[in-house]
């Protein structure tokens, strides 16, 4: 599956073919296709584990109460925009949303939800900080969220292409200072 990840983020997920996973890790095709029917299952497998992994960590973040909302809020945002090493278009799942087709709706709903639960999760963070007087109680919590996350995506495409590694970091930053 590291292997297969790795392809797909680098290559893409359309024109990595099974025979250059299985040449690539250097494993059997029996092997892997006793574990997984098709490379769209495989696939399936790697985005879940993906989600799974950030979910823990967000999980994780939003659990650290003795942080304020802000300071929590920052870490997942930090979390987001770290950029995957060789991937397409700057985050992991829009390059492999982007690369895969409309027949591959359970891959392409599976990372829209996880979009839509950052979503939630910000929106519950929001209503916090507002609640603790961190944020102006004017704040459309639900728009403000949804911003955030599309901030995070659109500012990693656009650093990926202009190879800034400033942009994001600065974007977020303002980001940051218009929620006060």
């Amino acid at each position: 599956m590291r292997i297969a990840t790795a392809l797909f983020l680098e290559k893409g997920y359309q024109v990595t073919s099974m025979d250059e996973i299985v040449a690539e890790s250097k494993v059997s095709k029996t092997n892997i296709y006793y574990h997984f029917k098709s490379k769209e299952e495989l696939l399936t497998a790697i985005v879940n584990q993906m989600i799974g992994h950030y979910n823990q960590i967000i999980d994780e973040i939003v659990l650290k109460t003795h942080l304020s909302v802000t300071e929590r809020i920052g870490e997942f945002t930090v979390l987001l925009s770290e950029r995957q090493p060789n991937c397409l278009g700057g985050c992991p799942f829009l390059t492999i949303y982007v690369q895969t087709s409309h027949e591959s709706d359970s891959v392409r709903e599976v990372i829209g939800r996880f979009f839509q639960n950052q979503i939630i999760t910000l929106e519950n963070l929001l209503q916090e900080g507002i609640a603790k007087k961190e944020f102006n109680a004017h704040l459309p919590v639900s728009q403000i969220a949804a911003l955030i996350v599309s901030t995070i995506e659109g500012g990693l495409f656009l650093q990926h292409t202009i190879e800034d590694s400033t942009l994001l970091p600065n974007i977020l930053q303002a980001l940051a200072f218009m929620l006060k």
